[in-house]
């Protein structure tokens, strides 16, 4: 009986963390350069699911799906927009945008987003491959928000 009642407390830890997992938080390994200097190969992030119920934000740092591949990128056009860069400026819809923080310069480009598609960069942008180059990444793609750096333990801390 005793062996039932362990075996039962540890059917139901798996449960939770499966659930958690799959439902609210799920860690991820940042892969590549593309997103120096905010975020570095090999730095564990956690992904949070939740936040994706009151949708996703500009400037938001997302983890998408693109076929078999997990992607980080900052979300920098919104659905139905037009996303435009002019002389290393963004303008979104022909407003002048403010970045929350100095990127590398950046090729003119002009991106005209469909509903629920989303307009995703890497911070390195001489090297990301994003949304100038794959195109637009659709709401059921992103798998969460990039909230917080684990691992390296100097690195801990809430992602900007």
């Amino acid at each position: 009986m005793n062996f039932v009642k362990s075996l039962f407390s540890y059917i139901i830890i798996v449960l939770v963390v499966v659930l958690i997992r799959t439902f609210l938080f799920t860690p991820a390994i940042v892969n590549g350069s593309s997103m120096e200097k905010t975020l570095y190969d090999g730095e564990l992030v956690i992904v949070n699911k939740i936040k994706l119920l009151s949708g996703v934000d500009r400037f938001d740092i997302v983890i998408s799906r693109i076929d078999d591949e997990l992607l980080i990128k900052r979300v920098i056009g919104l659905p139905n927009e037009i996303i435009e860069y002019k002389n290393n400026c963004l303008f979104i819809n022909g407003e002048l945008v403010e970045m929350p923080i100095e990127f590398e310069e950046t090729d003119d480009f002009y991106y005209e987003t469909k509903d629920d598609e989303y307009f995703l960069m890497g911070d390195n942008r001489d090297i990301s491959k994003d949304s100038r180059i794959i195109g637009g990444f659709f709401r059921e793609d992103i798998i969460g928000i990039v909230d917080l750096v684990i691992f390296p333990l100097d690195k801990i801390g809430f992602v900007k």
